[in-house]
């Protein structure tokens, strides 16, 4: 640990953002756009790179985004902290929690007099060294403090940073190119990583099939022991397995442009589509979820409510599985949710990455403001804009 910070007066607030993930990744998916709509009047922004040059356009992207970018890859955590104190970082937040590549040794340094915790781990640290977390009410409600070693920070509408630039390819490929039926409805898409994929929730996709002829099941072709596992399961109740169809992987503008061919996202529990919810969405692709109790198992719920579609959000294992059978059997529905999918996307809070940033800004300056008067970390509130959607 270094030498605690003498506190100094005036100037923009020095937002430092460590991560693994300033590549091709889902993180990095969702923060470019906060990145470059950080008020630099009020902010200076500066990266940490835990993760070497790869060549990607998102990279390129990110690191012309902040107003320095320090390549930490093959830096030790002592020396990289100590960089982070020479570049006098005010607030650091690191991008990663207890997920792979993982620097968050560089935070027990103590680099920093305010350090926060973002987006990429999805429940406590359980950190001495992490004064916030940042989330919303609906993630993790303000009753849920006490198991929490961060102060909870909530922010208003969601706590996702979201990109209002994310590409996608303007060509839609057919549905013989990625092995789906030509006819028929395309039940189930769902492109979360095949872990979450849990055998109750396996179990009410089957009698979904079984109850909606001439439905699929679409999956993303994760690893090919997933793939032998899912078929395998699936002939044991009852459904061909050629009902399954496994999507491989594609660059994400690719990625995102066959969305367009599916009819319903089905969502995960516990642990909930977070980033692959947030694609389906921007695509104008609907969900259905399922709320948890933890913060992994809430994201979607909490996309869902930010832009406009509550009613998508479920309660319990039985009305999520009544839901997507109604929509599925009910087309004028479905079209409906389609169509105010499309019109929410710009009209509400999800997508406006500028709303967003001025949100989190506001949470950043009064974390500053409370350590410059000397106050320990406390659980607080984002207002809302005053120019609500």
């Amino acid at each position: 640990m270094f030498p605690a910070v003498v506190r100094r007066a005036g100037g923009r607030i020095r937002i430092g953002y460590v991560s693994a993930n300033f590549k091709p990744h889902a993180d990095a998916s969702l923060m470019v756009g906060l990145i470059e709509q950080h008020d630099r009047r009020e902010f200076e922004i500066i990266g940490y790179s835990a993760s070497p040059d790869d060549g990607s356009q998102i990279r390129a992207r990110l690191s012309s985004a902040f107003d320095r970018f320090v390549d930490i890859s093959s830096t030790s955590n002592r020396d990289a902290a100590r960089l982070v104190r020479d570049g006098k970082i005010d607030i650091l937040v690191d991008l990663n929690g207890f997920t792979r590549e993982t620097r968050m040794s560089i935070l027990a340094y103590r680099p920093a007099p305010v350090q926060v915790t973002y987006l990429g781990f999805p429940a406590t640290t359980g950190a001495d060294f992490i004064d916030y977390i940042i989330i919303d009410p609906f993630v993790v409600p303000k009753d849920q403090q006490e198991f929490f070693s961060e102060r909870l920070v909530h922010l208003p509408d969601c706590y996702q940073c979201n990109d209002d630039k994310r590409a996608i390819s303007e060509r839609t490929p057919s549905r013989a190119e990625c092995g789906l039926p030509e006819e028929g409805f395309v039940f189930f898409c769902c492109f979360n990583n095949a872990y979450k994929i849990t055998p109750d929730f396996f179990d009410m996709w089957m009698r979904l099939l079984a109850a909606v002829p001439g439905s699929v099941l679409w999956l993303l072709d994760d690893n090919p022991w997933a793939k032998a596992n899912l078929a395998r399961e699936a002939a044991a109740r009852g459904v061909a397995p050629e009902r399954i169809v496994f999507a491989p992987k594609l660059p994400h503008p690719d990625h995102l442009a066959r969305h367009r061919l599916a009819d319903l996202f089905l969502d995960t529990l516990p642990y909930n589509a977070h980033t692959t919810a947030s694609d389906a969405l921007w695509v104008g692709l609907p969900l259905v979820t399922c709320a948890g109790e933890t913060f992994a198992g809430r994201v979607a719920g909490s996309l869902l409510r930010a832009i406009g579609l509550p009613e998508l959000v479920t309660h319990s294992r039985e009305d999520y599985e009544a839901l997507a059978l109604r929509l599925a059997r009910d087309g004028d529905l479905l079209a409906g949710l389609r169509a105010r999918l499309a019109r929410n996307k710009w009209t509400h809070p999800l997508f406006d990455t500028e709303r967003f940033a001025r949100n989190i800004e506001a949470a950043y300056w009064q974390m500053w403001q409370t350590w410059r008067a000397g106050r320990p970390p406390e659980a607080f509130s984002v207002s809302p804009p005053e120019d609500p959607h």
